[in-house]
């Protein structure tokens, strides 16, 4: 919200008057700010300043990421405020009043890189990553460009101890060779096309329970305005057509053995339903998306993803699409999202296709996964999975009813919110921690969990976006991982050492990220307990906002106060938290009816704010 930027900024003693604009495209976006001072001789001040009074009451994504000083804001001859005439940020953005330049050609190279992840127009020698705004799905990110420019791997906890380019170039510079990922590459369509492990996993469960809806994606997209549906149905086509992954069947063979089938491109059909004429055609559209997301997939049959145009009334339509995870996940709806609307807009206008062809597809991933995932580095991050969860404990949480002989998966979310002044003492702790803001709330979740059960030992899953590599960042497909996060909170440790060991376990989580979590069940559970899911029972994710989180945070803005049975409950308990445009924290915990009254989730998300609070 640009005026509630420029609202804080003039409330500084040194600005008279503040304008906010964002500059880039929808992946690249970043905020200026343009401010006259108070005092012309004085000046603004420094960039460090600013972003240290602006973090201090805006959350981190409104921090402009340059400032430009203007004697007076250029206006038009009736006295309003010109925006064409705001001079180029890219030549007149203030830098750090310590800027250091990169000085050597490793230090160039990085800061050039940080700075096209970080939408900045440049970066300096000892600036810190986390102050510029990353976070640790822009650390994996700056990993995989390191890799690619350098062929060198670092692990992802060198952005963390090391956060300055400076000090990345030492690491690099001490870096030893170790085993390089093969390079990917087209595979043959005309051989038979393994399934990435990921895909395995989730076929299997169905093979278990065939018609499940448990694992069906949804995806609304609001579109008001004149639309054409003819050009829509060409933009869907042509998206299903650029990602093969859209247009992929999971096929048995005549030994069981399941393979990608790749259909060749259709037109992809959008049925269109009119409810215009209905007395309230909102509920009557969320009655049918909810029918939409019973509705089973067939893996072998296809197709895995299907959409229908509701019209609201006039000049207002919904899209609902489904897609079945195994051909996607959160971050493929985003890229999903972006190119359809690329694809309408330049249609509409009678342009040819904006997206440049894309070189490699899911298929190949998944081929090349098989091949990097074998031998000594399979075994070498196995190791570090089997000693990390060596007798680890299920959590036993206090429930309301006795657990089912069969997990169900009928289950509700229970939303709330953090609040704005709750959200930025969090954030400033985890700056003053060295941690993300992921990291300082999954502490508490854990201190909040091992409360209910009375614990020190406390496992939870969370999601990994698993696009480490640069080829998988614009490909649709299945990449999300699952790690196995362990908390220890034996000898009652401060907040602040409690801290240190969630950011300890953390890294060397995202070090070995690669094992997918279907490898680590077939190693580590030898029997299997269909009442509750294997490794752990409860789920945390959180999300910036900008795309670090995997799936699930919209669930509870989608399904507020929902009824039993109307959320697919993949475990036990999953608490969601996503930074909000207005500063707050968007939270639900979505739970199984079949073990947790309503009554008793909403008093433990009650208690999980009071301890936000408190921390």
């Amino acid at each position: 919200e640009p005026g509630e930027i420029e609202a804080v900024l003039t409330d500084h003693p040194q600005i008279r008057t503040a304008v906010v604009a964002a500059f880039g495209d929808e992946e690249d976006r970043h905020l200026v700010a343009y401010l006259v001072p108070a005092d012309q001789t004085a000046g603004i001040p420094s960039v460090t300043d600013l972003r240290a009074y602006a973090g201090s009451r805006l959350p981190a994504f409104m921090i402009p990421s340059g400032f430009v000083e203007l004697a007076a804001l250029p206006l038009t001859p009736n006295g309003k405020l010109d925006r064409a005439a705001l001079p180029d940020p890219v030549q007149n953005a203030r830098a750090e009043g310590d800027f250091v330049a990169p000085g050597t050609a490793t230090e160039v190279l990085l800061a050039d890189i940080w700075a096209q992840l970080l939408g900045l127009e440049r970066v300096g020698a000892t600036d810190n990553f986390f102050e510029l705004g990353g976070h640790s799905l822009l650390a994996t990110q700056i990993v995989s460009r390191v890799r690619d420019v350098f062929g060198t791997d670092i692990p992802v906890a060198a952005m963390f101890d090391h956060p300055t380019v400076a000090g990345l170039a030492d690491v690099l510079a001490a870096a030893t060779p170790g085993a390089t990922a093969p390079a990917w590459t087209v595979v043959s369509r005309d051989d038979a096309l393994p399934l990435s492990f990921a895909q395995q996993r989730l076929w299997f469960l169905d093979q278990l329970e065939p018609g499940s809806v448990e694992y069906n994606l949804p995806m609304y997209l609001p579109w008001d305005g004149d639309l054409d549906v003819a050009i829509l149905g060409k933009a869907l086509t042509e998206v299903v057509t650029r990602h093969e992954v859209l247009r992929t069947r999971l096929v048995a063979d005549a030994d069981g053995v399941p393979h990608q089938v790749i259909d060749p491109p259709t037109e992809f059909m959008l049925p269109v339903v009119d409810l215009s004429g209905c007395a309230e055609p909102v509920r009557e559209a969320e009655r049918l998306a909810f029918l939409d997301t019973m509705a089973p997939f067939r893996l072998a049959e296809g197709p895995l993803v299907r959409a229908t145009l509701i019209r609201l009334g006039e000049g207002q339509h919904l899209l609902a699409l489904m897609m079945h995870h195994v051909v996607s996940d959160e971050w493929s709806a985003r890229i999903l999202q972006r190119e359809l609307v690329a694809l309408y807009e330049a249609f509409h206008a009678d342009g040819p296709n904006p997206l440049p062809p894309l070189a490699v597809q899911y298929a190949d991933f998944a081929a090349w996964q098989r091949e990097w995932l074998d031998g000594e580095v399979m075994e070498g991050q196995l190791a570090y999975w089997t000693e990390q969860l060596a007798d680890a404990p299920v959590l036993d949480l206090p429930t309301d009813r006795p657990r089912p002989p069969v997990r169900s998966t009928e289950g509700a979310m229970a939303p709330f919110t953090v609040s704005a002044e709750t959200a930025e003492a969090l954030r400033a702790l985890s700056r003053s921690n060295g941690t993300t803001m992921f990291m300082t709330l999954l502490a508490a979740f854990n201190v909040l969990l091992g409360r209910y059960a009375e614990a020190d030992d406390v496992v939870v899953g969370t999601p990994v976006a698993n696009r480490n590599r640069a080829e998988t960042e614009d490909l649709i497909g299945f990449f999300v991982n699952t790690l196995v996060l362990r908390g220890d909170l034996s000898g009652n440790p401060s907040f602040t050492e409690l801290l240190g060991r969630v950011r300890h376990t953390a890294l060397g989580a995202y070090a070995h990220q690669d094992v997918p979590f279907e490898q680590l069940v077939d190693e580590l559970v030898t029997e299997r307990d269909r009442s509750r899911t294997p490794l752990f029972q409860v789920f945390f994710s959180y999300g910036t906002g900008e795309g670090e989180q995997v799936r699930g945070t919209a669930d509870a803005e989608e399904h507020p106060g929902s009824a039993p049975g109307q959320v697919a409950a993949v475990f036990d308990l999953w608490l969601m938290l996503e930074e909000s445009g207005d500063g707050t924290l968007k939270a639900g915990i979505q739970y199984s009816t079949a073990l947790f009254d309503a009554a008793t989730v909403e008093r433990m998300a009650g208690h999980l704010v009071t301890l936000l609070e408190a921390v």
